[in-house]
């Protein structure tokens, strides 16, 4: 039974001649698939209308040849053809009585153009600002190129009429979108009467919109993506204008979809962003307007979003990250099974898919975006195999999902963990700066499997292969985790490093076990993911100074793709740390760095009391290795298979090892399939010569 005090969630909201069913709204997010993977992302959107949802959005269309973002891979609505992929993914959103909503984006300066080279178009004329820093520039939008862009607004809001869409989403947010980019004084410096004044400003928005009311107006709702502050200061807009251009146009768009600044200020990890981060930005802004209002703010409290309605602020909960990380969350709270959602992490992994091109990932739920590849249900797993029993050795973020996979699949499970905690890497990262939202990892899994008959949990459990030998377990899975390195091999050196004996050595993992030098301290960071930068932390917050040297030309610089590296550099500077990059470390004396520049080789001395080595991992496989040389003694054993997971078997971030556990209890007792994928892809179809 629902709890009553959730009930304002699941009142029906009206937008435009559109009605929603409840007030849980997926705002847009990307996925990694876009137009090369329809199948795959229609698949994603039609388990959160199963899961409940009341809106649906798709990710950013691109609405006009004239504008894209390659390498980025997002919709594309350029012409007719693009139709029947777009129908099939509302056909799936709606299947459950969601809204079905497109985003069109124009993105204006944010657009190269390097697929279609055509000349990007901009209110002004000014260089493309994407992540990588494009040599090209774009061209300022005449009246006669306004009036196109018009039209070619209408004609896309027709197809999306076409293709079945209840809702249009006009993205002007983020520093991404045409509508942003005429409003900012920032980016429209013209002095004609689309610039100057807010007023002016905001025409091109007020007539695209009439526009397409007067096409489709009457059967979809069209709502207007607006930032809430650039966050760059005077020339942006800010906070102030916003509300004033809200206020100016109180009845412009069917709704208001508010989100702050650039994506890294709206998306930020939960290492920086708290829940309902926005809530002082969008506070008061309903007083300006009739329209209903949806905001994002990583909500994962149900008492926060009924706070949110309840006090005036929202009248939808926007989610992208929650719904990715539970897409039944609504259903879930409908049910009364609070316990039961799958909080998200803000860890961002799911960003990344999108910034290098690739499939998402999520760390909470690894069936996000293989639910059409391979099959995999969030909430439903297949039927049990021919063995009945399974033992997980270790009990991380691979183990434990194993083991909550296999349990659910009807295996009795066993998992043995040699430490006195569960939860393996995620219980002692967790503990780290920042990085506390990472232990929902464990604590999800370690609860629901402390609610199971079937599943039994054994703490400090160092099992040898002698041991699960006599066990009798007709499976094995390893997931025993991995050890970071001491002797520096990673990316810049491929085998040991010269160490001086004399100079104090730390790992990753002696900070994680409480061993926190002080005095002047270099932390030398070849991993480029969190871990150096979270570290420099710690030490500072102990006492330390601090020199973190990189071969990287950024901070923790694969946190590019997960919308935190300028926040993390911010953060070591303003605690005093030394940042060094662009230089590796050659040799380690007994009182000092040797640190070779990686373009000239030229070295510099830096004196250290103690050196921090975040260099690569090396698996534990130990048990495995040793199980294996026993092969031709299972079935004598009673063992039927031996596998290894997780980083045990290639270390990687948390999500990869979610995912090797998921996948291990989805495959376990399966058919050989030999050569064959072990997922579905689609294939463009030839084009007619």
């Amino acid at each position: 039974m629902r709890d009553p005090r959730y009930d304002i969630l699941f009142e029906p909201m009206a937008i435009g001649p559109v009605t929603a069913k409840n007030r849980f709204y997926q705002v847009p997010h990307c996925n990694g698939g876009g137009y090369r993977d329809p199948s795959a992302a229609a698949a994603m959107r039609g388990i959160k209308a199963e899961g409940g949802w009341g809106v649906i959005f798709t990710e950013q269309c691109e609405m006009h040849h004239t504008s894209e973002i390659t390498p980025f891979i997002e919709l594309r609505l350029w012409e007719d053809k693009d139709i029947p992929q777009l129908r099939k993914m509302s056909e799936k959103m709606k299947s459950r009585g969601a809204l079905a909503g497109i985003q069109l984006a124009y993105s204006g300066i944010n657009g190269p153009n390097l697929y279609t080279k055509e000349v990007p178009l901009a209110p002004s004329a000014l260089p493309i600002r994407t992540f990588t820093n494009d040599p090209v520039q774009a061209r300022a939008l005449d009246k006669t190129d306004i009036k196109d862009l018009r039209r070619w607004f209408v004609n896309a809001a027709k197809r999306s009429k076409d293709a079945g869409f209840d809702l249009i989403c006009l993205y002007g947010a983020h520093g991404f979108g045409i509508f942003q980019h005429f409003l900012s004084r920032a980016t429209n410096q013209r002095s004609d009467e689309y610039g100057g004044s807010l007023e002016n400003r905001s025409r091109f928005a007020n007539e695209v919109i009439a526009d397409m009311r007067d096409a489709v107006g009457d059967t979809m709702g069209i709502t207007l993506r607006v930032s809430l502050d650039e966050t760059i200061g005077e020339l942006g807009f800010s906070n102030a204008e916003v509300r004033d251009f809200i206020e100016m146009n109180k009845g412009l768009p069917d709704l208001w979809d508010l989100a702050q600044g650039t994506w890294e200020d709206c998306s930020g990890p939960s290492r920086f962003k708290e829940e309902a981060a926005q809530e002082q930005l969008v506070r008061g802004i309903h007083e300006l307007t009739d329209k209903p209002i949806v905001g994002v703010g990583r909500f994962t409290s149900p008492d926060v979003m009924a706070k949110m309605v309840k006090t005036g602020t929202l009248d939808f909960i926007g989610c992208a990250r929650p719904s990715i990380a539970d897409p039944f969350l609504p259903n879930k709270v409908d049910e009364g099974r609070i316990e039961d959602i799958r909080e998200c992490i803000g860890c961002n992994i799911c960003v990344t898919g999108d910034m290098t091109m690739s499939i998402s990932r999520c760390t909470q739920n690894p069936t996000f975006m293989e639910e059409w590849r391979k099959g995999w249900h969030p909430e439903n797993m297949n039927a049990k195999g021919t063995s009945e029993n399974v033992l997980v050795v270790g009990s991380g973020p691979a183990g434990l999902e194993a083991a909550w996979a296999l349990c659910r699949r009807g295996y009795q499970v066993a998992v043995a963990e040699a430490r006195s905690e569960i939860g393996g890497r995620v219980a002692r990262e967790s503990k780290l700066p920042g990085l506390s939202a990472w232990g929902r990892v464990a604590d999800y899994r370690q609860y629901h499997l402390s609610q199971r008959p079937d599943v039994d949990i054994y703490l400090e459990s160092e099992l040898s292969a002698d041991d699960i030998m006599e066990f009798g377990f007709e499976n094995v899975v390893i997931a025993t985790g991995a050890t970071w390195r001491r002797d520096g091999v990673s990316r810049q050196h491929v085998v040991p490093m010269k160490i001086d004996a004399g100079m104090p050595l730390y790992t990753p993992d002696d900070l994680m076990d409480g061993t926190v030098p002080t005095g002047n301290v270099v932390v030398y960071d070849d991993d480029h993911y969190y871990m150096g930068g979270v570290l420099a932390e710690l030490l500072v917050k102990n006492g330390a100074k601090v020199t973190l040297i990189t071969p990287a030309a950024y901070v923790s610089d694969w946190t590019n793709n997960t919308l935190e590296q300028a926040t993390i550099h911010a953060r070591l500077a303003d605690m005093g740390v030394d940042i060094v990059l662009n230089r590796g470390v050659a040799e380690i004396a007994a009182d000092h760095v040797v640190s070779d520049c990686v373009y000239t080789g030229r070295t510099q001395d830096f004196t250290a009391d103690a050196v921090v080595m975040v260099a690569s991992r090396q698996e534990n496989n130990e048990l495995f290795d040793g199980l294996k040389a026993r092969e031709s003694e299972w079935a004598d054993a009673g063992i039927k298979s031996v596998k290894i997971i997780g980083d045990a078997n290639a270390p990687g971030p948390i999500a990869w090892a979610t995912y090797a556990g998921h996948r291990y209890a989805r495959e376990l007792d399966g058919d050989d399939i030999g050569d064959d994928l072990p997922f579905r892809r689609e294939i463009t179809e030839l084009a007619i010569d």
